[in-house]
């Protein structure tokens, strides 16, 4: 039985499709313009992906100067997004914590710019 939180099984192919890459974050700044307290960031993918904006929800954990030499991983096919005045190009992916506040996934080892999840 599946619930609502958990989808069911999908094909490999499918998950193929969803392009997650690993990123420096070169630029960080708070979004005060934002709905809910978020930080927009500037990620280097490097290669042919290049620089590409997102804007993530992760206050309560991070502040943008800590954040910059950070790589993070992000889903980069996902089409732009605009988010009030900022247009957010890339998924910063992360996991919520038992309150439900966003902490960054990212390699546990320095890796190059571009790698793709798999």
């Amino acid at each position: 039985m599946q619930s609502a939180d958990r989808p069911g099984p999908i094909a490999f192919d499918d998950f193929m499709k969803v392009d997650v890459r690993v990123g420096r974050i070169v630029e960080a700044a708070p979004f005060p313009e934002a709905r809910k307290p978020a930080i927009k960031l500037v990620i280097d993918f490097g290669g042919d992906i290049g620089r590409k904006k997102s804007s993530a929800q992760i206050t309560k954990y991070y502040q943008p100067e800590a954040l910059v030499g950070r790589q993070v991983l992000a889903v980069v096919n996902f089409p732009p997004r605009q988010i009030g005045k900022f247009m957010s190009e890339v998924l910063t992916l992360g996991v919520p914590d038992e309150a439900g506040e966003v902490v960054l996934i990212g390699p546990g080892h320095e890796v190059p710019e571009g790698g793709r999840l798999f």
